[in-house]
């Protein structure tokens, strides 16, 4: 098992820190970036005191996982995984680096979120009830919570910086990417998700929903960032899944349910976490890799292949 650096951050001396997001430290090398992935957890836009133990571990390896799975698709950011192969400068940080990082190819985010939806829950679910459709997309009367969507819809959302993310329409997505590139975006993720729910069919997980990130190197379109985990996703159990119900998740959904029921307003500072949350969402994010892998978490990043 993959040992809890500090958790909360990773500090690499004589390297330059170019930022932290709500998981991931991302580290200057040269003309490429490395991306470690934290024990961190964010929940409703605020980061939670608490680190989730092997939670980067399992983001990395997972995303490791389904970029080279899926690339057949679309090209991704990956440039190497295999702490053995990363530079030597790096060496020294086994520790904080092995299982959780990946070099990567340093691209232009593209200034969306492109959510894909498969399964009415969430944020959808909670729409639908209210006006009878999700981002622009009128459904029909009478769908129940977790029930399969008629088609597989794109809700892209902003990227915000800091607060939450705003629902875009396909009007709203288009001014912003432009015409081309937003019918490119729209389908690379619906064919992603889509390809992704096949595998996780296989392996007895329904994929709900998920989000991608785009970016552009050189004028072309890749995948970047995270790729179909426990935190960009929602995971459910197959055999456990009815129209009608809350499903149990493999996903951080138990640690916002968990919040949902405090007294809390869900602006910082966030709320600790009691140890048995702790150890129960560990032990999700652990169990989605094992299904969705075939294999059990381990040091040495698995990227696909035997």
């Amino acid at each position: 098992m993959i040992r809890n650096m500090s958790g909360l951050s990773c500090e690499l001396p004589g390297l330059t820190k170019l930022c932290s997001g709500k998981v991931r430290e991302i580290f200057a090398l040269g003309s490429e970036l490395l991306l470690v992935a934290t024990d961190r957890i964010s929940a409703f836009d605020c980061i939670l005191p608490n680190p989730i133990p092997c939670k980067g571990a399992v983001l990395n390896q997972l995303s490791a996982f389904w970029f080279e799975k899926l690339e057949t698709i679309i090209p991704n950011h990956v440039l190497e995984t295999d702490f053995s192969k990363f530079p030597a400068k790096l060496r020294g940080f086994r520790e904080q680096l092995e299982g959780r990082s990946m070099i990567v190819k340093k691209a232009e985010p593209l200034p969306v979120e492109c959510v894909v939806r498969g399964y009415l829950a969430g944020g959808a679910w909670k729409e639908y009830q209210a006006a009878g459709s999700v981002c622009g997309h009128a459904l029909p009367k009478g769908l129940r919570q977790a029930e399969r969507l008629p088609e597989t819809l794109f809700t892209p959302t902003t990227k915000a910086g800091k607060g939450h993310d705003m629902n875009l329409t396909w009007d709203e997505c288009r001014r912003l990417l432009g015409e081309n590139l937003a019918r490119r975006v729209r389908q690379h993720g619906i064919e992603l998700y889509e390809r992704g729910r096949e595998h996780a069919a296989t392996r007895g997980i329904i994929v709900a929903d998920t989000k991608f990130e785009f970016g552009i190197i050189g004028g072309a379109l890749i995948l970047i960032d995270e790729c179909l985990t426990p935190d960009s996703s929602r995971f459910w159990p197959a055999s456990e899944v009815a129209a009608g119900t809350n499903p149990r998740s493999f996903d951080k959904q138990f640690v916002r349910d968990y919040l949902e029921g405090l007294d809390w307003d869900k602006t910082p500072p966030a709320p600790a976490l009691p140890v048995e949350i702790i150890r129960i969402t560990s032990e999700k994010y652990r169990e989605a890799f094992a299904m969705l892998t075939g294999r059990a978490l381990g040091k040495k990043t698995y990227a696909g292949r035997d």
